[in-house]
């Protein structure tokens, strides 16, 4: 499958999306996307990187592609999804169309800005910085050039979230960014952007939730670039539990200044194929990242991760901790990178990849790297897969705990280490709930 015959991929379309008025530079940039996506072949086994993920599902379906039909659930629908923390600052999009009936930004404090990315294309007046930095950052993150999911999301692109947060702000709380799909009788392709900006010094918790009310096929393409000032405070959660019908391909990339903080949580739950490639720059002295990711899959499900920890100056730090937790014949991948480049010294990198089987059809694939071109580093990795701990089973048996029930709370354990560190607590409790039941406990 290769692009050498116009653009095979159905999920893009013929027809570019016209750019709001007066936004000529966005003009400019959805087409050398289109080229891009024209130019680029599409990933395929037989390419290092992709060589555990058929993407040959995906492409075979017919997509619509239109999402003005959108129809917009009820607030009771949302209820289950809404955050305690964020119940007045959050976006929300519906099969890729905002929906500001859903929405709300009241409870925002002053220095913090959530939009439409629509309304930000040709802003001017009040909204002038933030479509100055909207422009200033939009697609340099997250290249399109060389990445073929980038480039269709970049081709597709009419709007998204993007959050403005001041230098020197304090945002209590989080922020909610929820992108639904909902029912269609069609299987349907939608392309969420989100730009995350974060002043020197502001500190922000975000959630960036990708969810289905319907259980219609949704190939969802979501690209998230996310800048980190300096000493600035960015903690990032991205949460996928899409219909098992449906297909995910979700980029993110992240770049972090001079003695900023950078704080992911990935979860992938839900979708029949997931595919999320984090990366994370550390593009000044002393910049720290910390990156935590579970998948919790089961049936036939398949969850691949790649990460980039991509360490370009000196005195940065990074930490990392996957977890992929497979039932029945689910298929996790876990592929870590860790670059140091030469101007990187006195680096500190440490990674962790841990799998746990709870079938004999389960199958996990972890592959850590390390590149290091720096003299002065401190690097490790470690990577395990295996079953639930005989010892402990029968620790726990012997105490009078019934096997399955010794199983599936020592699965929860496995699991919680990595929700614990969601720095939202109504969203930890929520997400605990949710593994407690599908373990049965």
């Amino acid at each position: 499958m290769t692009a050498s015959a116009g653009i095979p991929f159905p999920a893009l379309g013929t027809t570019a999306l016209p750019p709001a008025a007066g936004a000529a530079w966005l003009a400019e940039v959805v087409e050398a996307a289109r080229a891009a996506a024209a130019r680029l072949p599409v990933p395929t086994p037989r390419d290092e990187a992709w060589r555990f993920t058929d993407i040959a599902q995906i492409a075979r379906q017919s997509y619509v592609v239109d999402t003005s039909a959108a129809s917009v659930p009820d607030r009771d629908a949302l209820a289950p999804l809404l955050i305690e923390e964020a119940t007045d600052a959050r976006l929300v999009f519906v099969d890729g169309v905002f929906a500001p009936g859903l929405s709300a930004t009241g409870g925002l404090p002053q220095g913090v800005r959530l939009h439409p990315l629509s309304a930000l294309f040709a802003a001017d007046g009040a909204n002038g910085a933030d479509a100055a930095a909207v422009r200033a950052h939009l697609a340099r993150h997250a290249p399109f050039e060389s990445d073929f999911f980038s480039a269709l999301n970049t081709a597709r692109l009419s709007d998204g979230a993007a959050v403005v947060c001041d230098a020197g702000t304090v945002v209590p709380g989080a922020v909610h960014l929820l992108f639904l799909s909902t029912g269609r009788t069609a299987p349907l392709a939608v392309h969420p952007r989100l730009l995350v900006v974060a002043g020197a010094g502001s500190e922000l918790t975000l959630v960036e939730e990708h969810a289905s009310l319907g259980e219609s096929i949704v190939f969802s393409n979501a690209v998230a670039e996310c800048v980190v000032g300096a000493n600035a405070s960015l903690r990032h959660v991205r949460l996928q539990r899409e219909n098992r019908a449906s297909f995910h391909v979700g980029r993110c990339a992240a770049s972090v200044a001079r003695d900023g903080r950078y704080a992911s949580v990935s979860l992938n739950i839900g979708a029949r194929l997931s595919r999320l490639d984090l990366a994370v720059t550390l593009d000044g002295e002393g910049a720290q990242a910390h990156l935590d990711g579970l998948a919790l899959i089961e049936a036939r499900q398949h969850s691949d991760t790649h990460t980039l920890l991509d360490h370009a100056k000196p005195n940065g730090t990074s930490r990392q901790l996957h977890k992929c937790v497979c039932d029945g014949a689910a298929h996790a991948v876990f592929n870590g990178r860790i670059l140091v480049r030469p101007d990187a010294q006195r680096t500190d990198s440490a990674q962790q990849s841990r799998g746990l089987l709870l079938s004999p059809k389960a199958q996990v694939n972890a592959k850590p790297q390390l590149e290091i071109f720096a003299d002065d580093v401190k690097a490790a990795h470690g990577a395990t897969v295996g079953q639930l701990d005989g010892d402990e089973l029968f620790y726990l048996a012997s105490r009078g705990l019934p096997l399955a029930q010794a199983r599936k709370l020592l699965t929860y354990a496995f699991a919680a280490e990595v929700i614990e560190r969601i720095p939202v607590r109504s969203l930890v409790a929520r997400l605990a709930a949710q593994v407690m039941a599908r373990s049965g406990l």
